[in-house]
């Protein structure tokens, strides 16, 4: 059992991380109501938000301008926009995804750019890929974070060698992602102490980004607080891909640190987030969500069945655990 200290006080080293704009803009192809990237700012200033994560640094090759909105892409203007100079305590990150992300172009140098942060999303296999990305952000002036995907499909001996390879990168943060939302808070503690290890050998931090599609997104991430885990990720209302992500509200409730504020959560999720959703924007949990979750699969197919509007779930489950 975890000490009583680990989860009643509170460590300084804690830094929530706000991924509303960035996993929750897969929801709707990040296209946001009017004011609501300033007013999401302007909460997370006032709820002591320590990162906020704006989106991806997409590349514009690969991906439509015309078909996404501005967060896709995050042109250090459209963020300077928002943010202005950001003279502010916190800080503000995108996502590089590698294999679409053209980072030696789109991301400048960081002293021309509202940016502080780069956490470069990979999957276990593409390692090599993700440590270029990170060596070059780190040059040009900026934190990193490695956010490694899918960790619930990984095996624990590539995992030990990918930590162990980045482990000698100039890297800040090695992330847990819970992608398809699988993993029980039993094993989360067994991955954090895995992550944990290496982080300490390398003198880095450790982050959890969770998934909810066993409703266990917020349950995984306090597990993690109190295995020592500091970088925290959360969405506004959980909105996320699919099954959505660690409710903001949840965590900041949770926290007992002074510095973090729920009433403004409380407030944007009334004004912004609640009408998005009756206007039919849709995200969270839901039954097929949890099938994929159960049977550790990508939630491809439980998207496609949310926007498909289908109530088939005995049919879905049959799709899906075909051997055919």
């Amino acid at each position: 059992m975890k000490e009583l200290s680990s989860l009643m006080g509170y460590r300084p080293s804690i830094k929530v991380v706000d991924a509303t704009l960035r996993d929750g803009g897969l929801v709707n192809d990040f296209y946001f109501p009017e004011g609501f990237e300033k007013a999401l700012y302007q909460t997370n200033l006032k709820a002591g938000i320590d990162i906020m994560e704006f989106g991806y640094k997409a590349d514009k090759d690969l991906f439509d301008v015309n078909k996404f909105g501005p967060c896709k892409f995050c042109d250090d203007d459209y963020i300077r926009s928002i943010v202005g100079e950001n003279d502010t305590d916190m800080k503000i990150a995108v996502m590089a995804d590698v294999g679409r992300c053209n980072y030696k172009r789109d991301i400048i140098e960081k002293k021309d750019s509202p940016i502080d942060f780069i956490r470069v999303a990979t999957y276990v296999n593409a390692i090599p890929a993700a440590i270029d990305v990170i060596e070059d952000a780190t040059k040009k002036g900026y934190q990193t974070s490695c956010n490694i995907m899918a960790i619930s499909n990984a095996q624990e001996g590539d995992i030990k060698t990918a930590l162990e390879l980045l482990g000698k990168t100039p890297v800040d943060v090695f992330y847990i992602v819970d992608s398809y939302g699988s993993i029980y808070p039993e094993q989360m503690e067994r991955i954090a102490n895995l992550f944990g290890n290496f982080a300490a050998k390398y003198n880095k931090k450790v982050g959890i980004h969770a998934h909810d599609n066993q409703k266990l997104a917020f349950a995984n991430t306090i597990e993690c607080v109190g295995d020592g885990v500091d970088f925290l990720d959360a969405t506004y209302d959980s909105m996320g891909r699919g099954a959505g992500n660690c409710s903001m509200e949840l965590l900041l409730g949770f926290l007992h640190n002074p510095k973090y504020n729920i009433y403004p959560a409380i407030e944007f999720i009334e004004k912004y987030m609640k009408p998005m959703r009756e206007k039919g924007t849709t995200w969270g949990f839901d039954l097929q969500y949890l099938l994929t979750g159960v049977l550790n699969q990508h939630p491809r197919s439980a998207i496609a069945f949310t926007k498909e509007k289908r109530k088939d779930y005995t049919n879905f489950y049959k799709e899906i655990t075909s051997q055919e």
